[in-house]
Protein backbone atom coordinates (compact mmCIF):
# COMPACT_ATOMS: atom_id res chain seq x y z
CA UNK A 1 0.00 0.00 0.00
CA UNK A 2 2.81 2.26 -1.48
CA UNK A 3 0.30 5.02 -2.87
CA UNK A 4 0.37 7.91 -0.35
CA UNK A 5 -1.42 9.89 -2.59
CA UNK A 6 -4.68 7.88 -2.97
CA UNK A 7 -4.42 5.18 -0.52
CA UNK A 8 -4.66 4.50 3.49
CA UNK A 9 -5.50 0.97 4.30
CA UNK A 10 -8.94 0.75 5.93
CA UNK A 11 -9.39 0.39 9.71
CA UNK A 12 -11.76 -2.78 10.35
CA UNK A 13 -14.75 -0.78 11.37
CA UNK A 14 -15.28 0.43 8.09
CA UNK A 15 -14.64 -2.68 6.07
CA UNK A 16 -17.10 -4.00 8.39
CA UNK A 17 -19.88 -1.85 8.04
CA UNK A 18 -19.90 -2.49 4.05
CA UNK A 19 -19.91 -5.89 4.38
CA UNK A 20 -16.44 -7.05 4.10
CA UNK A 21 -15.98 -4.57 1.14
CA UNK A 22 -12.81 -2.18 0.90
CA UNK A 23 -12.96 1.28 0.44
CA UNK A 24 -10.03 3.59 0.05
CA UNK A 25 -9.57 7.29 2.11
CA UNK A 26 -7.34 9.19 -0.06
CA UNK A 27 -4.64 11.07 2.54
CA UNK A 28 -2.78 12.63 -0.63
CA UNK A 29 -0.91 15.45 -0.29
CA UNK A 30 -2.85 18.22 -1.79
CA UNK A 31 -1.69 20.82 -4.13
CA UNK A 32 -3.16 24.18 -3.45
CA UNK A 33 -2.99 26.44 -5.83
CA UNK A 34 -3.60 30.32 -5.06
CA UNK A 35 -4.07 30.07 -1.70
CA UNK A 36 -3.11 32.61 0.82
CA UNK A 37 -1.49 31.63 4.27
CA UNK A 38 -4.40 32.19 5.81
CA UNK A 39 -6.44 30.80 4.02
CA UNK A 40 -3.93 27.52 3.91
CA UNK A 41 -4.27 27.39 7.69
CA UNK A 42 -8.14 27.14 7.08
CA UNK A 43 -8.11 24.35 4.70
CA UNK A 44 -5.12 22.34 6.82
CA UNK A 45 -7.34 23.12 10.11
CA UNK A 46 -10.29 21.63 8.39
CA UNK A 47 -8.52 18.10 6.53
CA UNK A 48 -7.78 17.17 10.16
CA UNK A 49 -10.85 17.84 11.57
CA UNK A 50 -12.33 16.02 8.54
CA UNK A 51 -10.31 12.59 9.11
CA UNK A 52 -10.45 13.00 12.95
CA UNK A 53 -14.29 12.70 12.58
CA UNK A 54 -14.18 9.80 9.84
CA UNK A 55 -11.83 8.55 12.72
CA UNK A 56 -14.59 8.53 15.19
CA UNK A 57 -17.47 7.25 12.87
CA UNK A 58 -18.60 10.84 12.78
CA UNK A 59 -19.67 10.72 9.32
CA UNK A 60 -21.92 12.87 8.23
CA UNK A 61 -19.54 15.97 10.28
CA UNK A 62 -16.88 13.99 8.22
CA UNK A 63 -19.43 14.97 4.74
CA UNK A 64 -19.69 18.64 6.10
CA UNK A 65 -15.81 19.41 6.04
CA UNK A 66 -14.92 17.39 3.07
CA UNK A 67 -18.09 19.90 1.53
CA UNK A 68 -16.00 22.79 2.84
CA UNK A 69 -13.05 21.52 1.34
CA UNK A 70 -14.70 21.06 -2.10
CA UNK A 71 -15.21 24.68 -2.23
CA UNK A 72 -12.31 25.27 -1.68
CA UNK A 73 -10.91 23.17 -4.23
CA UNK A 74 -13.25 22.39 -6.30
CA UNK A 75 -10.89 21.08 -8.79
CA UNK A 76 -9.15 18.17 -6.66
CA UNK A 77 -10.20 14.72 -6.97
CA UNK A 78 -9.32 14.47 -3.17
CA UNK A 79 -12.49 16.45 -1.59
CA UNK A 80 -14.95 14.12 -3.94
CA UNK A 81 -13.51 11.28 -2.93
CA UNK A 82 -13.57 11.21 0.75
CA UNK A 83 -17.01 12.61 1.15
CA UNK A 84 -18.26 10.07 -1.33
CA UNK A 85 -16.79 7.11 1.11
CA UNK A 86 -18.37 9.15 4.55
CA UNK A 87 -21.90 9.07 2.63
CA UNK A 88 -20.95 5.85 1.80
CA UNK A 89 -20.85 5.20 5.14
CA UNK A 90 -24.07 6.60 5.85
CA UNK A 91 -25.93 4.55 3.43
CA UNK A 92 -26.32 7.48 1.16
CA UNK A 93 -25.03 5.67 -1.76
CA UNK A 94 -26.34 7.50 -4.91
CA UNK A 95 -24.98 11.04 -3.71
CA UNK A 96 -22.11 8.76 -3.01
CA UNK A 97 -21.77 8.01 -6.91
CA UNK A 98 -21.75 10.84 -7.81
CA UNK A 99 -18.87 12.23 -6.05
CA UNK A 100 -16.87 9.24 -7.09
CA UNK A 101 -17.83 9.86 -10.99
CA UNK A 102 -16.76 13.39 -10.51
CA UNK A 103 -13.31 11.97 -8.66
CA UNK A 104 -13.31 9.90 -11.76
CA UNK A 105 -13.62 12.76 -14.17
CA UNK A 106 -10.36 14.78 -12.59
CA UNK A 107 -7.93 11.71 -11.88
CA UNK A 108 -9.37 9.06 -14.46
CA UNK A 109 -5.52 7.18 -14.01
CA UNK A 110 -6.37 7.17 -10.17
CA UNK A 111 -7.29 3.64 -9.04
CA UNK A 112 -8.65 4.82 -5.85
CA UNK A 113 -12.18 6.55 -7.07
CA UNK A 114 -13.27 3.19 -9.36
CA UNK A 115 -12.79 1.36 -6.15
CA UNK A 116 -14.92 3.61 -3.83
CA UNK A 117 -17.57 3.77 -6.43
CA UNK A 118 -17.26 0.01 -6.92
CA UNK A 119 -18.33 -0.39 -3.36
CA UNK A 120 -21.00 2.27 -3.85
CA UNK A 121 -22.41 0.35 -6.60
CA UNK A 122 -22.16 -2.80 -4.59
CA UNK A 123 -24.27 -1.45 -2.08
CA UNK A 124 -27.17 -1.14 -4.78
CA UNK A 125 -26.56 -5.07 -6.13
CA UNK A 126 -24.86 -3.13 -9.17
CA UNK A 127 -22.76 -5.88 -9.40
CA UNK A 128 -21.69 -5.56 -13.23
CA UNK A 129 -20.66 -2.43 -13.01
CA UNK A 130 -18.88 -2.96 -9.68
CA UNK A 131 -17.35 -5.49 -11.66
CA UNK A 132 -16.34 -3.27 -14.47
CA UNK A 133 -14.71 -0.95 -11.78
CA UNK A 134 -12.68 -2.99 -9.87
CA UNK A 135 -11.48 -4.53 -13.03
CA UNK A 136 -10.56 -0.91 -13.89
CA UNK A 137 -8.76 -0.62 -11.07
CA UNK A 138 -6.54 -4.05 -11.81
CA UNK A 139 -5.96 -2.40 -15.61
CA UNK A 140 -3.88 0.99 -13.59
CA UNK A 141 -2.77 -1.24 -10.80
CA UNK A 142 -2.71 -5.43 -11.17
CA UNK A 143 -1.18 -5.83 -7.70
CA UNK A 144 -4.27 -4.42 -6.03
CA UNK A 145 -5.20 -6.54 -3.46
CA UNK A 146 -8.04 -4.62 -1.94
CA UNK A 147 -9.69 -4.79 -5.76
CA UNK A 148 -9.37 -8.35 -5.58
CA UNK A 149 -11.38 -8.99 -2.68
CA UNK A 150 -13.86 -6.58 -3.66
CA UNK A 151 -13.69 -7.87 -7.03
CA UNK A 152 -15.07 -11.28 -5.16
CA UNK A 153 -17.71 -9.57 -3.25
CA UNK A 154 -18.98 -8.53 -6.18
CA UNK A 155 -19.03 -12.16 -8.05
CA UNK A 156 -20.69 -13.38 -4.89
CA UNK A 157 -23.15 -11.32 -5.07
CA UNK A 158 -24.27 -12.86 -8.75
CA UNK A 159 -23.48 -16.46 -7.23
CA UNK A 160 -20.53 -16.90 -8.91
CA UNK A 161 -18.71 -18.54 -6.33
CA UNK A 162 -15.73 -20.46 -7.82
CA UNK A 163 -14.41 -17.22 -9.51
CA UNK A 164 -15.00 -15.51 -5.77
CA UNK A 165 -12.76 -17.95 -4.39
CA UNK A 166 -9.85 -17.45 -7.42
CA UNK A 167 -10.08 -13.56 -6.23
CA UNK A 168 -10.30 -14.13 -2.78
CA UNK A 169 -7.26 -16.15 -3.21
CA UNK A 170 -5.38 -13.53 -5.21
CA UNK A 171 -5.87 -10.83 -2.55
CA UNK A 172 -4.15 -13.27 -0.21
CA UNK A 173 -1.13 -14.01 -2.36
CA UNK A 174 -0.70 -10.34 -2.84
CA UNK A 175 -1.20 -9.20 0.70
CA UNK A 176 -0.95 -12.09 3.16
CA UNK A 177 -1.93 -10.12 6.34
CA UNK A 178 -5.05 -8.79 4.91
CA UNK A 179 -7.17 -10.98 7.15
CA UNK A 180 -10.84 -9.95 5.64
CA UNK A 181 -9.79 -11.16 2.19
CA UNK A 182 -9.00 -14.84 3.88
CA UNK A 183 -12.11 -14.39 5.88
CA UNK A 184 -14.25 -13.86 2.93
CA UNK A 185 -12.08 -16.73 0.89
CA UNK A 186 -12.84 -19.35 3.90
CA UNK A 187 -16.67 -17.74 3.57
CA UNK A 188 -16.74 -18.65 -0.12
CA UNK A 189 -15.04 -22.11 0.45
CA UNK A 190 -18.07 -23.26 2.78
CA UNK A 191 -20.80 -22.02 0.24
CA UNK A 192 -19.11 -23.80 -2.36
CA UNK A 193 -19.48 -27.07 -0.61
CA UNK A 194 -16.11 -26.91 0.52
CA UNK A 195 -16.69 -27.35 4.04
CA UNK A 196 -13.54 -28.91 5.97
CA UNK A 197 -11.48 -26.33 3.90
CA UNK A 198 -13.42 -23.47 5.01
CA UNK A 199 -13.15 -24.59 8.81
CA UNK A 200 -9.02 -25.41 8.30
CA UNK A 201 -9.03 -22.04 6.76
CA UNK A 202 -10.83 -20.36 9.80
CA UNK A 203 -8.95 -22.03 12.62
CA UNK A 204 -5.75 -20.83 11.08
CA UNK A 205 -7.18 -17.22 10.93
CA UNK A 206 -8.31 -17.30 14.43
CA UNK A 207 -4.61 -18.44 15.37
CA UNK A 208 -3.13 -15.39 13.74
CA UNK A 209 -5.95 -13.20 14.34
CA UNK A 210 -8.21 -14.35 17.90
CA UNK A 211 -9.70 -11.26 18.51
CA UNK A 212 -11.45 -11.53 14.90
CA UNK A 213 -14.75 -11.57 15.80
CA UNK A 214 -16.44 -12.49 12.33
CA UNK A 215 -14.22 -16.06 11.81
CA UNK A 216 -15.18 -16.62 15.35
CA UNK A 217 -18.83 -16.37 14.19
CA UNK A 218 -18.45 -18.24 11.04
CA UNK A 219 -16.39 -20.83 12.46
CA UNK A 220 -19.13 -21.45 15.32
CA UNK A 221 -21.97 -21.73 12.41
CA UNK A 222 -19.68 -23.78 11.06
CA UNK A 223 -18.85 -25.97 13.80
CA UNK A 224 -22.48 -26.22 15.02
CA UNK A 225 -23.49 -27.76 11.50
CA UNK A 226 -21.06 -30.57 11.84
CA UNK A 227 -21.97 -31.13 15.26
CA UNK A 228 -19.00 -29.97 16.97
CA UNK A 229 -21.21 -28.40 19.79
CA UNK A 230 -18.52 -27.39 22.59
CA UNK A 231 -16.15 -25.96 20.24
CA UNK A 232 -18.58 -24.03 18.58
CA UNK A 233 -19.71 -22.55 21.84
CA UNK A 234 -16.19 -21.78 23.15
CA UNK A 235 -16.57 -19.55 19.86
CA UNK A 236 -19.69 -17.96 20.34
CA UNK A 237 -18.22 -16.69 23.92
CA UNK A 238 -15.94 -15.19 22.39
CA UNK A 239 -17.96 -13.59 19.65
CA UNK A 240 -20.56 -12.25 22.41
CA UNK A 241 -17.51 -10.46 23.99
CA UNK A 242 -16.08 -9.38 20.79
CA UNK A 243 -19.02 -7.75 18.58
CA UNK A 244 -22.49 -8.13 19.77
CA UNK A 245 -24.31 -7.67 16.06
CA UNK A 246 -23.68 -11.45 15.03
CA UNK A 247 -26.59 -11.87 17.10
CA UNK A 248 -28.44 -10.15 14.33
CA UNK A 249 -28.82 -12.73 11.80
CA UNK A 250 -30.46 -9.41 9.19
CA UNK A 251 -27.58 -7.75 10.06
CA UNK A 252 -25.15 -10.48 9.19
CA UNK A 253 -27.38 -11.12 5.81
CA UNK A 254 -27.75 -7.52 4.53
CA UNK A 255 -24.72 -5.74 6.04
CA UNK A 256 -22.04 -8.38 6.57
CA UNK A 257 -23.40 -10.57 3.27
CA UNK A 258 -22.13 -13.44 4.37
CA UNK A 259 -23.04 -16.30 1.51
CA UNK A 260 -26.24 -17.72 2.57
CA UNK A 261 -25.21 -21.84 3.84
CA UNK A 262 -23.12 -19.21 6.26
CA UNK A 263 -26.09 -17.52 7.63
CA UNK A 264 -28.24 -20.59 7.25
CA UNK A 265 -26.11 -22.32 9.54
CA UNK A 266 -25.42 -19.66 12.01
CA UNK A 267 -29.66 -19.05 12.20
CA UNK A 268 -30.12 -22.98 13.00
CA UNK A 269 -27.29 -22.78 15.93
CA UNK A 270 -28.69 -19.27 17.14
CA UNK A 271 -32.29 -20.76 16.91
CA UNK A 272 -31.25 -23.83 18.56
CA UNK A 273 -29.10 -22.89 21.38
Amino acid sequence: MKRLIFRLLCALLIVVSTGGVMTAPVLAQVQTPELTETQMQQFNAIRQEAFANTQKGDFPTAEGNWTQLIEILPDNPVGWSNRGNSRVSQNKLIDAIADFNKAVELAPEAPDPYLNRGTALEGLGRWEEAIADYKKVLELNPNDAMAYNNLGNAKAGLGRWEDAIADYENATKLAPNFAFARANYALALYQNGQTDEAIRTLRNIIRKYPQFPDVRAALTAALWAKGQVGEAESNWAAVVGLDGRYKNIDWVKTVRRWPPMMVAALEKFLTLK
